[in-house]
């Protein structure tokens, strides 16, 4: 007799068995494009998944560390409803039109956020957290900061040179995105007319949290989220070339930059390749910052179907040529790393590549397979390499060369006596 635990249990695997067809899985998988880190990567990343000054999305919502900012957030959702005459109805309306897509987007989203019973609630944390998000990048760029008090704690001209920093930091975590769709859908409550805002929100984003990134271009549709636009916007100026399927073997030891650079080949900024001893890569900048925009890229390579593992592979890949501190001072003289800490950036890329994936056919793994066949074959261990090595040590400054010279005028003067020791020998014994 089968107790009342199994038949519900019985019960409820055999509503959800038309959802075990691959067609609806994928359909789940391809609307997700926000994630949880999982405990194994949080690891590598202490404090780097984690937001500490606001909570964007359901996932940190309440958080207690996170709780001050929640005042701010509806002082600011009221400014925005106040600002066009709409009615909070309204934009509830609005935002409820792809409740579902919003709902969506986020995996492994507890029940407690999910279906209609609780979608008011989802629409509330998602409506009041766009609203300051948006008025936050909003008064960052100079506007409406007039609708504020100038002493106001948040978004103040001198609260947002404190604010925004950090503000700036929990965008980027991967678990404390919001879905951009969120954000046109208010927009177009407060601009009706505007019928190119795609574009608009992309670039607002981008300037917001870096004006050092790569525009993104038009008709390109709207990004995911903020980290998406950050990771569209980096891969912008990779321009790798993906056409060689190449196998990459862990094996491949290739020279730091440093001994790249001294061995005669050239490093320059631009997209990142390698041809007859000329290597470019993309010029990025190191700031407070980077390492969080890494590894929370990185994360959503991991985790979003199609991304690809351009940054994972880019990382990995400094992490092999960045060994030492001389190493970080030659790429920033040659405008490849723009304000940066040489010994920090080494300590970031040696704790970044540890945990990395190589793949068939990526187009980091064909470059690197190219300096690594160039460095070692036998066409570049040729009179010139070795010239170039022995003029690179030897004469790198002047007090080098000093040295090497008065060595070897001691080497010489060495020899010289020996001679002349042994002749007087063999002419006393004559």
């Amino acid at each position: 007799m089968v107790d009342e635990t199994m038949e519900a249990w019985v019960v409820d695997v055999e509503k959800t068995l038309a959802d075990s067809l691959a067609e609806a899985e994928g359909a789940k998988w391809t609307a997700q494009s926000i994630y949880l880190v999982p405990a194994r990567m949080k690891i590598l990343g202490t404090g780097a998944y984690k937001p500490r000054t606001v909570s964007l999305g359901p996932y940190h919502h309440g958080d207690p560390d996170l709780l001050p900012m929640e005042v701010h957030k509806r002082r600011a959702l009221r400014h925005v409803v106040r600002r066009p005459g709409k009615t909070v109805r309204e934009f509830v309306a609005a935002v409820e039109e792809v409740a579902k897509q919003l709902e969506g987007a986020y995996a492994d989203l507890g029940d407690e956020w999910r279906g209609p019973g609780n979608r008011s609630r989802f629409l509330q944390v998602m409506i009041t957290d766009a609203c300051f998000l948006l008025e936050v990048m909003m008064a960052a760029a100079g506007e409406h900061v007039g609708d504020y008090a100038p002493n106001d704690p948040v978004f103040s001209r001198h609260s947002l040179l404190y604010t925004v920093p950090h503000i700036r930091l929990d965008m980027v975590i991967m678990e404390n995105q919001l879905p951009l769709l969120l954000l046109q859908k208010i927009m177009a409550l407060e601009n009706p007319n505007n019928l190119n805002n795609e574009f608009i929100i992309n670039r607002m984003v981008l300037m917001f949290l870096s004006s050092m990134f790569r525009p993104l271009a038009a008709g390109i549709g709207l990004a995911l989220h903020p980290l998406d636009v950050i990771w569209r916007s980096f891969l912008s100026g990779h321009g790798q070339d993906k056409t060689t399927p190449i196998t990459v073997d862990k094996g491949y030891i290739i020279p730091s930059a440093f001994e790249l650079y001294h061995a005669g080949n050239t490093i320059s900024p631009r997209c990142i390749s390698f041809h007859h001893g000329v290597l470019t890569m993309p010029r990025f900048v190191m700031d407070d910052s980077s390492e969080y925009m890494f590894l929370n890229m990185m994360a959503f390579e991991r985790h979003h179907a199609g991304a690809g593992n351009d940054v994972t592979e880019f990382v990995q890949f400094l992490g092999s040529i960045l060994l030492s501190a001389q190493d970080v001072k030659l790429l920033c003289s040659e405008g490849v790393i723009m304000l940066h800490e040489d010994e920090a950036v080494v300590s970031m890329f040696k704790r970044l590549a540890t945990y990395f994936v190589l793949v068939r056919g990526s187009a980091i793994g064909h470059v690197y397979q190219q300096v690594y066949m160039y460095i070692w074959s036998s066409d570049c261990r040729n009179l010139t390499y070795w010239l170039t090595q022995f003029v690179n040590t030897y004469f790198h400054t002047p007090w080098k060369a000093i040295s090497l010279f008065a060595g070897t005028v001691l080497l010489v003067l060495s020899i010289v006596q020996t001679v002349y020791a042994v002749l007087s020998f063999y002419r006393k014994k004559d």
